[in-house]
């Protein structure tokens, strides 16, 4: 079963712009080159990464679930971008390594756990007599 196209869209909006989110804090961090081209260096990996997450995960299924798809998305998208940063000659020092998979997991993961509380806290209300 697949989830309504609007709510495919916005999750995988969501995703997207929670990667790019990851970047442009981590290279302001660090004052690196503030260019789209340099930006754009620094995020194909993870993005590339989403991507093939979503494919893997069949995220489109469950776009908003934090334990599946968002666990798989995590994991996915950290490994998948570490490996195609050293595959394109990039760094994947330790330290970042550790940053990247905090920061993901909570942009990821975290988006989806505060729609499951909501959803679940909008189910819960009862109406006003």
């Amino acid at each position: 079963m697949t989830a309504p196209v609007r709510l495919i869209v916005t999750a995988f909006a969501i995703d997207v712009v929670a990667t790019l989110v990851f970047v442009v804090v981590g290279r302001g961090s660090h004052n690196e080159d503030p260019t789209l081209a340099g930006l754009f260096v620094t995020w194909w990996p993870f993005l590339a990464a989403l991507v093939l997450g979503w494919i893997v995960t069949v995220a489109w299924r469950r776009p908003f679930g934090p334990v599946w798809p968002g666990l798989g998305l995590w994991a996915i998208t950290v490994v998948g971008g570490m490996l195609f940063r050293t595959l394109s000659g990039q760094g994947t020092a330790l330290p970042f390594i550790i940053v990247a998979t905090l920061a993901v997991g909570v942009l990821v993961v975290g988006w989806r756990l505060v729609a499951a509380l909501i959803r679940r806290r909008s189910r819960t209300r009862t109406p006003s007599a």
